[in-house]
């Protein structure tokens, strides 16, 4: 199996035994990036939407009842599954399901008004596929709107961030830089259009649990968190408390972008 493969593979693993801890995880079922993402599209009620890597099915969730359809795509069988459960027990009729891989949409060109992405790319071995599958399925003048975990544009504190977010999960790739997304998108022929920064709280052992970390594990990322210097602990804003992390902070980042 070659790296690619193995990555979609560690992927659909990691995602397939913990579907359920991504339907009532707080920060993907909450947050001021969702409540923006309502707000910076003139919703006429007539949108088709793609939910690009549905996950836990908040976007689909939250979308459902501003446009006419919503499709949520995802790689992993059971994570569709719970999402769907979620999505139909809130009442919404109008969310279609379906597997697929980000990197290769079933869809013909230009298919979609609206294309969202949500706390996603970070699991994704080829970025500029994403880019190019999503630019490719949009009508022109459509929007994309991208959400993602974002690492610092300092390399010391870029790697800090993406080390210990893949000690806690394998599956993660890589979260990139805000300068990074913007080289991407812009290149590929959107035109950018609004961008925000979100500050996210973790709390270490939620964060840890959401993906069912051992416990010799965790306390062993609990340890290096707490070793690194003190610019960095500074810049994450890590917490301890009893000898152990108790919290931290990230960012996620929210970019819109027009089909030129």
């Amino acid at each position: 199996m070659n790296r690619e493969n193995q990555s979609k593979a560690d992927v659909q693993a990691q995602f397939g035994k913990n579907a359920a801890n991504y339907i009532t995880s707080t920060i993907h079922a909450h947050g001021q990036d969702l409540e923006k993402l309502k707000a910076i599209i003139d919703w006429t009620g007539e949108e088709n939407v793609l939910d690009i890597a549905t996950g836990g099915g908040h976007v689909a969730n939250a979308l459902a009842p501003l446009v006419k359809k919503v499709t949520a795509v995802d790689l992993t069988t059971e994570i569709l599954a719970v999402s769907r459960m979620f999505i139909e027990k809130n009442g919404h009729r109008n969310v279609e399901f379906m597997e697929a891989d980000a990197e290769q949409l079933s869809f013909k060109n230009e298919s979609f008004d609206i294309a969202v992405c949500r706390i996603a790319a970070h699991h994704f071995s080829n970025v500029g596929a994403f880019i190019h599958e999503t630019y490719r399925v949009l009508k022109r003048n459509g929007a994309f709107i991208l959400i993602d975990n974002t690492a610092p544009e300092s390399e010391r504190m870029d790697h800090f961030y993406n080390k210990i977010e893949k000690r806690r999960d394998y599956s993660h790739q890589r979260a990139w830089k805000k300068s990074e997304w913007l080289q991407l998108i812009e290149e590929q022929g959107f035109d950018l259009e609004e961008l925000y920064r979100f500050p996210k709280q973790f709390q270490f052992e939620k964060w840890c649990k959401t993906m069912d970390l051992p416990d010799k594990e965790k306390h062993t990322l609990s340890k290096e968190m707490l070793k690194a210097p003190m610019d960095i602990r500074q810049k994450f804003r890590i917490t301890e408390e009893k000898g152990a992390v108790s919290s931290f902070q990230a960012e996620a980042s929210l970019i819109k972008a027009l089909k030129g």
